[in-house]
């Protein structure tokens, strides 16, 4: 008999989102926590610019709004954004007061205590950070205070295998999860009265990304496999400046850097972004990403640069420290040269459908963060509204969730988790090879640039591996590799299947088939079947 837990709440994913809805959670539930990797480990952990709100007097909530329409593209869900927006100040302050330390503003020029920086596509300052070291700053802080809580459990290392439905066809209700403890490396389940998605996203999808190792799409796949609709798949965002050498791994160079007067430049030396946008280094990332690529298709080039050089030694060496530090120690010198730079898949706007409260299509399951659709991003996410989005969405969802609980939930014993007719594989190459090839091809066919034909050929070979990974899966024992492939593989096709669908160019899907917006667009949505 596999082991069962039971508890109140569980919670899938330990960033931004998870330790804000844990926090938020406990003092009236028991939670656990589930972390695919040591709890610190995650994307929100290396985000480095800051999280957007209004705090300059100059501001205002409608600005926020509209210029996060704009990014947006004609695909934002105006109530979602204004929701967000409102409620960004606030949540800030929740942050704040739980001891995360945003720099200050020594002048205090501009009715606040924080410093504020601008970022692409903002049209004032309102930018809180710490540093450039934003994400690590809230994550050490809010997973401090979860350790020390009482009532919630962690469970590190622990992979979420796939959502427990209730047995009844009709109701669709999510009891729990099964869990894959890689300590044990055993098939554990945990009984929850509500369950929470805060996996994050799936850039891990693409050959070359900024996110780390975990960004695989769990979520996404296991509430698709449970019933839930998603939208928007097609809109992956891909960082404009990633850092660009074989040491580097997905050293992220922060959108921050622009904001404060970076210029990218050809190898020659020459500035082009002006060319491409009036708004130059401070457009929308997609319309940055698509400058760098094109450039770099054009010229054969490996990578563009980014130059703060023309800024003082100290104003960057007090702003980007962590960069500072970390390209230093790659042998650049940020102060007087460029850095070489490349885009990377970022971040995954649509996601799996929820509502204000965070709740999806299957009763009992909510969903937060960067897995979810809400309908802010639209065609393109503004930067700094991601850990927004988080924060806002989390605390929303934490207080429908403790409304809700019922002291007196009976506790289901759920069946065991069924190993009888599977075996220890030795065949762990198969896995490796497909996961390079799946990550390889929707790099090639369904990446910056799109056609028609490059997604029919994305779509024939997903179907293939997806096929091949499926039948793997029902006769070798799970492992992270073969848990992570299945749910990328399944996120792939979503993301083909909804690009397929979107017959123009707009915002991060850019086809060359379709160049132009059509004039009726709406968010694609695609439904499970049965």
């Amino acid at each position: 008999m596999n082991q069962q837990h039971n508890c109140d709440v569980l919670i899938i994913g330990s960033g931004a989102a998870g330790l804000t809805l844990a926090l938020k959670l406990a003092n009236q539930a028991d939670v656990i926590l589930l972390s695919k990797g040591p709890i610190n480990e995650g994307s929100t952990f290396y985000a480095q610019g800051g999280i957007a709100a209004v705090f300059d007097e100059n501001d205002s909530i409608d600005a926020h709004v509209n210029d996060t329409l704009i990014a947006g593209n004609g695909l934002c869900d105006k109530d979602m954004v204004h929701f967000t927006a409102e409620n960004a100040k606030a949540s800030m302050q929740w942050l704040i007061a739980q001891g995360v330390d945003f720099d200050q503003d020594d002048n205090n020029s501009k009715g606040t205590q924080y410093h504020l920086t601008r970022e692409g596509g903002h049209s004032h300052r309102r930018i809180l950070h710490s540093a450039d070291a934003t994400g690590k700053t809230v994550q050490l802080t809010l997973a401090e205070k979860v350790k020390r809580h009482s009532r919630i459990r962690v469970f590190e290392r622990s992979n979420a295998v796939d959502l427990i439905n209730d047995g009844n066809s009709e109701t669709k209700q999510c009891i729990g999860a099964y869990i894959w403890n890689r300590n044990s490396e055993k098939v554990e389940a945990i009984h929850a009265q509500k369950t929470i998605l805060a996996t994050g996203g799936a850039s891990k999808v693409y050959q070359y990304t900024s996110n780390p190792d975990i960004a695989s799409g769990d979520g996404i796949a296991m509430a698709w496999r449970a019933g839930c609709r998603v939208a928007n798949m097609e809109f992956n965002q891909f960082h404009p400046t990633c850092l660009f050498h074989p040491k580097a791994g997905t050293f992220l160079l922060t959108e921050a850097l622009r904001g404060e007067g970076a210029i990218l430049r050809r190898p020659n030396g020459s500035r082009f972004m002006p060319e491409f946008d009036q708004r130059a280094e401070l457009a929308p990332r997609d319309v940055v990403a698509r400058a760098i690529d094109y450039e770099m298709k054009r010229l054969g080039a490996d990578c563009m640069f980014l130059d703060i050089s023309h800024k003082s030694d100290d104003f960057i060496k007090h702003h980007f420290p962590t960069i500072f530090e970390k390209t230093s120690a790659l042998g650049f010198d940020m102060t007087k040269e460029p850095l070489p730079v490349v885009p990377a898949a970022h971040y995954t706007c649509g996601g799996v459908m929820i509502n204000k409260h965070g709740q999806t299509d299957v009763a009992n399951l909510y969903a937060v963060g960067e897995v979810s659709y809400t309908g802010l991003h639209g065609a393109n996410r503004l930067a700094s509204n991601s850990l927004l989005e988080c924060v806002v969405f989390a605390r929303a969802a934490a207080e429908h969730i403790n409304s809700r609980l019922d002291s007196k939930a009976t506790i289901k014993s759920i069946k065991a988790w069924d190993e009888s007719r599977v075996s220890n594989s030795d065949e762990e190459v198969v896995i490796q090879h497909n996961w390079h090839e799946l990550r390889l091809f929707m790099w090639d066919y369904v990446g910056i640039v799109r056609t028609t034909k490059r997604l029919e050929r994305a779509l024939h070979r997903v179907e293939l591996l997806k096929a091949e990974i499926q039948e793997y899966y029902r006769h070798f024992r799970v492992s992270n590799n073969l848990l992570e492939l299945r749910n990328l593989v399944q996120v792939a096709e979503l993301i083909i299947l909804s690009a397929m669908e979107r017959k123009e160019s707009r915002g991060l899907h850019y086809t060359l088939d379709y160049p132009q917006l059509a004039e009726n667009s709406r968010p694609t949505i695609l439904a499970p079947p049965g």
